[in-house]
């Protein structure tokens, strides 16, 4: 961080801009590279004004009548001294012209002067003044700094509570803590090492869960990424024998040791298949076997009505799910979102935008993310999408077969807190043929109803009574799922 910043400084740009994230660390940066370079930090904060810091003086000094910025910046257009200036929160401002001209002002008369301004905001600058600007982005840190801060934070509350505060992590279990603090700013990595210290005075490995539960907790407002709470494993999704093989392989794909094996991160599956299988129940699945966050894709969000509004979506939800890393990127139903960009539409070519924007970066990109798209119609997805490199295996999921179905019979009557060995599993197998999973699973709700209603204890022929007032997808949907099935025979994997 600090390097970067002292050759944009050394370069003699004039304006740099910096969109915050962790305000704190950023501008001890800056104080740093100004003690280096021997120079004066003069800040400006609107609840401030303007406050200079000297590396000889213990504290900021004030300066008084300089709480406006506009008033701020005269100050400092008066000054002789070469010094760096900070801006902290003027992005709101900027959107006034006067202060815009002033600020163009500033910038013309530190031409040939070692001085230069600092921008840091969360908010975005006025393109005039953006367009002036140099972009400087600090970035999260690493793995090995991420590492630092946790045996930091560590020392520094053993050190406070009298050694009372104890570390048990193997070192496979503290390389996933700080691939689970990934995505975090320094100052929130510190905060969330520092809770779950606290919270019972010991770091071991039921700390990890709770550091994705703080990583969840920050997409909780966001636009068209939505954050999930996985409450089931993997054991819990009945069927797809190989789909599961699959997955267990590449459970550790993400780990140190795998790296260090010299294996790539696996990319993603594209999951095709009859609706109510269990394809968005895998994508949840592979989250909690994984033992990292799921991220959802919400396509319906990405379109707007404002020009440049969507592709600008998109690249937001890109990079927020890149500083989450490592993460399970799940786009549901992602046929509906890219439909158009495989035919000529009336959008104006926003879908084909849109979709090599995602295909480049489904190549391209080298962070830890795991992509699991679901699509129920093959024939609007564009082919290029399913070629090897973007995602590692294209699955099938038909129906379920007669031991699928035992299996999700049993997976659901113990959900319901019923024993399975009292109901007749294989009956229901064979009496539920072409039924989706998503089906026997309302099956076995319709019949607990049924029971309900007459104050007993539910029986195997209440669920059988269930199937046979069932009217299955496979009978409403037969030719498309027909036509589906044969376009995936040699196309596809077999996911069971």
């Amino acid at each position: 961080m600090r390097t970067e910043l002292e050759n944009l400084i050394r370069a003699q740009h004039k304006l740099i801009s910096l969109h915050s994230t962790d305000e704190r660390v950023e501008f001890q940066a800056i104080l740093d590279v100004a003690r280096d370079l021997e120079r004066n930090v003069q800040d400006w904060t609107v609840t401030t004004g303007v406050r200079v810091f000297s590396p000889d003086a213990a504290e900021p000094a004030s300066v008084a009548g300089t709480d406006k910025p506009e008033l701020a910046l005269q100050y400092l257009m008066r000054q002789k001294r070469p010094l760096i200036a900070t801006f902290r929160g003027l992005a709101p401002h900027t959107k006034q012209p006067v202060l815009r001209r002033l600020l163009q002002d500033y910038v013309a008369q530190a031409d040939g002067r070692r001085e230069c301004a600092i921008l840091l905001d969360d908010e975005e600058l006025h393109p005039r003044v953006q367009r002036q600007a140099v972009t400087w982005r600090p970035g999260l840190p690493n793995g090995e700094q991420l590492g630092q801060i946790v045996r930091d934070t560590y020392r520094r509350l053993k050190f406070s509570f009298t050694d009372t505060v104890e570390v048990d992590l193997r070192k496979s279990e503290f390389h996933q803590l700080v691939l689970n603090l990934r995505g975090l700013t320094q100052s929130e990595a510190e905060r969330v090492v520092e809770s779950v210290i606290m919270d019972d005075a010991q770091l071991n490995a039921s700390d990890l869960q709770r550091v994705i539960d703080a990583k969840r907790r920050l997409l909780e407002s966001s636009g068209s990424l939505e954050s999930m709470t996985i409450d089931f494993d993997i054991d819990e999704v009945g069927g797809l024998r190989g789909l599961k093989k699959w997955l267990r392989q590449r459970r550790g794909g993400f780990t140190e040791k795998a790296k260090e094996y010299g294996i790539n991160p696996p990319r993603g599956v594209l999951m095709l298949g009859v609706p109510g299988c269990g394809k968005s129940l895998c994508a949840k699945a592979v989250a909690a076997d994984w033992g990292i966050p799921l991220l959802r894709l919400d396509p319906g969000v990405l379109y707007q009505k404002f020009v440049g509004e969507s592709e600008n979506q998109l690249r937001q939800a890109i990079r927020q799910a890149e500083a989450m890393a490592p993460v399970v990127l799940w786009i549901d139903e992602i046929e509906k979102a890219f439909a158009s960009a495989s035919s000529s539409s009336a959008d104006g070519g926003l879908s084909q935008r849109m979709f090599g924007t995602l295909l480049s970066w489904m190549q391209d990109h080298r962070e830890p993310i795991f992509i699991v798209a679901t699509a129920n119609d093959i024939s609007s997805l564009p082919p290029e999408l399913m070629r090897k490199g973007r995602f590692d295996e294209v699955f099938f999921i038909d129906l379920p077969g007669v031991a699928a179905r035992r299996q999700i019979f049993s997976i659901h009557l113990t959900r319901k807190r019923r024993d399975p060995n009292n109901f007749n599993l294989d009956e229901l197998a064979d009496a539920s043929k072409d039924l989706t999973g998503s089906e026997i699973e309302q099956a076995v709700t319709s019949a607990m109803f049924l029971a309900f209603a007459d104050d007993r204890e539910v029986e195997t022929k209440d669920i059988l009574t269930a199937i046979i007032e069932t009217r299955p997808l496979a009978t409403l949907m037969e030719e498309r799922i027909e036509q589906l099935r044969s376009w995936c025979a040699n196309r596809c994997v077999p996911a069971d």
